[in-house]
């Protein structure tokens, strides 16, 4: 049989005496007797509801919705000291909307009036007993505690409600005993002497039993400098953490440093050696100005291709060391004006190859443009095109000088803001539009009988130009920092280099290694006529 709970007993017993007292007082509650109805669910959720239901219905059966009662309207119901009785009681009576006090459980959970809106407590929630538990512990300087209590469902709930409040207020719980039935007591071990050093953080787990808090480290960017810190702070923009996390030091900064990067020294190695072939070639060019192979296919343009070819190699220079402002805006606008003018100059050869061999026929139209203001004029004009992007691009929005702080967390990298990124675009786009147009033009008069095969050179250049070109963009997108730089270099250097060697080279050769080939006859014979020579 269940044990008898003195204290429900003693409330059940002033139950029936103010009742009986109210009936005894006409008065008080004139033309209106009360009754009630005790019963006895030991705690029992189920057995709880099955007493709610047979009240509501009637005496002997139990029917939900339904009321069996011959006289007499229930008024309301009283709950018993148990939580889960009161639990279950509240979600059924309020589907039924009857009163349902509650004079004894404290817990906090009862107090929500969406979930239980006929609900009503003669005493304030747990809460504003543990408040008065903490304000308590804190008055006398106590923040080392140990918690006691019953072990029921009702005890384990208020020890975590109380413990988490005590968590938020700095107070540490060394260990938390559950009297058992055979009063056999469980403490778990102690611990937390533990301090949390430099480097971590201490954090609240969720059911305490030793301490209450546990040392994690500090996150991606954040330190901590002193022993049982609560808190992390994160490192300014241009600093980070060291390895153990306890203080900030300053990021390292990348771009293509002359001091310690092995990839400037490679491309200051190769420009100054291509730079130095090139000055050779022009060199040569100058010594042989008056022989054949430099008088057949234009002095003035074969000297202003060489002129913008060294300067790309030299403009590689621009793109080295820590970029600042000034060199931000010089080294895309140089290297863009200097490969349209080699661009420019390509088409003008291509285009003075298709004239010469047209002009060949007598009388035709064609002798009249076979001179060389033409050519020069395709040169100057195409160029200018390309310096009026590069002005107009200047003018709106410029490149500058930026620092990236998240794409690398532990460096940042100094670049080159394009700016306009329209301007960029627009300077690479008129750049390739004139290398396809030299290309297409040179492929279709490759066959034509010209001097040396020019013609066929400048289709191989320009193959190779577009090809690094066309290889360098997605390449140039998809890398961060000094390599997206490298990336553009390299396409400048190698483009460069491509056409120094496919268009001036078999001309060299035959300068310096096949001098009998570098006649007016040889090349009569080859183009088929010695007109216009």
């Amino acid at each position: 049989m269940p044990s008898v709970d003195l204290q429900e007993y003693a409330s059940i017993l002033g139950i029936i005496f103010a009742v009986n007292q109210i009936n005894t007082i006409p008065s008080f509650l004139p033309n209106v007797t009360l009754g009630y109805h005790i019963f006895n669910p030991c705690g029992i959720p189920m057995q709880t509801l099955g007493y709610v239901l047979q009240i509501l219905s009637g005496e002997k059966i139990k029917a939900p919705n339904y009321s069996c009662r011959e006289h007499g309207e229930v008024s309301g119901f009283i709950g018993d000291t148990s939580v889960q009785s009161n639990y279950a009681m509240a979600q059924l009576l309020s589907l039924y909307r009857y009163t349902h006090i509650n004079y004894q459980t404290t817990d906090s959970l009862l107090s929500n009036r969406k979930m239980y809106p006929t609900l009503y407590r003669l005493l304030k929630d747990d809460r504003i007993r543990y408040a008065a538990i903490i304000n308590c512990l804190l008055h006398f300087g106590w923040n080392w505690v140990g918690l006691v209590a019953p072990s029921d469902n009702i005890s384990e709930m208020e020890l975590q409600g109380l413990s988490k409040m005590m968590t938020q207020h700095g107070i540490c719980i060394e260990y938390m005993i559950s009297l058992k039935v055979d009063f056999k007591t469980h403490v778990p071990e102690s611990r937390c002497n533990a301090r949390c050093p430099p480097g971590y953080r201490k954090i609240p787990t969720k059911n305490i039993h030793i301490c209450c808090y546990d040392c994690v480290q500090c996150s991606e960017g954040e330190v901590s400098n002193v022993t049982d810190s609560e808190s992390c702070f994160k490192c300014p923009e241009k600093e980070l953490p060291d390895k153990k996390k306890v203080k900030c030091i300053p990021k390292k900064y990348e771009f293509l440093s002359y001091d310690d990067d092995i990839l400037t020294l490679m491309f200051l190695f190769t420009s100054i050696m291509f730079s130095a072939l090139t000055l050779l070639v022009i060199g040569n060019f100058i010594y042989h100005w008056d022989t054949p192979i430099v008088k057949a296919n234009n002095r003035t343009v074969s000297f202003i291709l060489l002129t913008s070819i060294l300067l790309s190699f030299l403009c590689v220079f621009l793109f080295l060391g820590c970029p600042v402002d000034i060199t931000c805006m010089l080294r895309q606008v140089s290297f863009g004006v200097f490969f349209s003018i080699a661009d420019s100059s390509l088409l003008a050869k291509t285009v003075t190859v298709c004239i010469a061999f047209k002009a060949t026929k007598p009388g035709s139209y064609w002798r009249k443009l076979a001179t060389v203001k033409v050519s020069n004029f395709l040169v100057l004009f195409c160029s200018s095109v390309q310096v009026l992007i590069c002005a107009i691009w200047l003018s709106v929005s410029p490149p500058y000088q930026d620092y990236d702080m998240f794409s690398v967390p532990e460096k940042i990298i100094i670049q080159c803001n394009e700016g306009s990124v329209i301007g960029f675009y627009s300077v690479l786009g008129y750049m390739g539009f004139l290398a396809a147009v030299s290309f297409l033009l040179a492929f279709m008069v490759r066959t034509l009988p010209d001097s040396f095969n020019e013609a066929k050179y400048i289709t191989f250049s320009m193959l190779v130009f577009c090809s690094v070109w066309i290889a360098m963009i997605p390449a140039y997108l998809s890398t961060r920092g000094k390599y997206m730089v490298a990336v553009e270099i390299f396409a400048i250097l190698a483009s460069s280099a491509g056409t120094l060697i496919c268009i001036f080279f078999p001309k060299c050769y035959i300068m310096l290694l096949k001098p009998e080939l570098n006649t007016r006859k040889e090349i009569c014979s080859r183009k088929g006529t010695c007109e216009n020579q």
